[in-house]
């Protein structure tokens, strides 16, 4: 039924486009050719559906596709992409996935977690009060704990687990160095200023 509801929905759509351009047409006694914009920021695939909780912010270049749930006062920046068409992608409270990032399901990421500019995740675990640099590309079933850092640039292999407060770099990504005390509060605070940003950008 929901299969069924989804093709008529898009019947509807494709015949009032039609009919507008017919009725442009004869009403101004040329033919002309109008584009349409079809970007959708959050888009269903037939029964699966996004859920945005309160607050949640999506940037209008953006793409929230599928099974996707974003918690509260979490934000989708300018033309990122969440795709949860086959798998579910789970984003936590006030977690924020920044500008050109790309997330594929099965991805599960916790509270006040910032995903950089530019990252890339698929199929991977992000703990709560991590950070994923810009440009870093996490691979499938990898995870990376509460607290960890993927620096910038780097790629967390299939599989790899970065141990809660690690700084991991490079390509393959390898141990760095531990968290220091104050960039842990610094994480927080950024997640905190994002969802601050993210509400000021949605009444803009």
């Amino acid at each position: 039924m929901a299969r069924a509801l989804y093709y008529l929905g898009a019947a509807f759509r494709e015949t009032g486009q039609a009919l507008d351009r017919v009725g442009m047409t004869l009403g101004l006694n040329f033919a002309f050719q109008e584009e349409f914009y079809r970007h959708r920021p959050v888009m269903n695939i037939v029964d699966k559906k996004p859920a945005l909780a309160t607050g949640a912010w999506v940037a209008p270049s953006a793409a929230v596709i599928g099974s996707v749930n974003l918690g509260p006062s979490a934000s989708v920046w300018y033309n990122s992409v969440v795709k949860g068409d086959s798998d579910t992608v789970s984003i936590g409270e006030k977690s924020n996935v920044q500008d050109s990032a790309v997330i594929v399901g099965p991805t599960t990421i916790g509270k006040a977690v910032t995903i950089g500019h530019g990252a890339s995740l698929y199929g991977c675990t992000i703990g709560d009060a991590s950070l994923v640099g810009i440009n870093a590309t996490v691979q499938a079933g990898a995870k990376v704990e509460t607290g960890a850092v993927v620096a910038a640039g780097a790629v967390v292999g299939p599989g790899i687990t970065i141990p809660a407060g690690q700084v991991w770099g490079g390509n393959p990504a390898r141990f760095l160095r531990a968290v220091k005390p104050e960039e842990a509060n610094f994480f927080q605070a950024g997640a905190d200023e994002y969802a601050k940003l993210a509400t000021e950008h949605a009444s803009a």
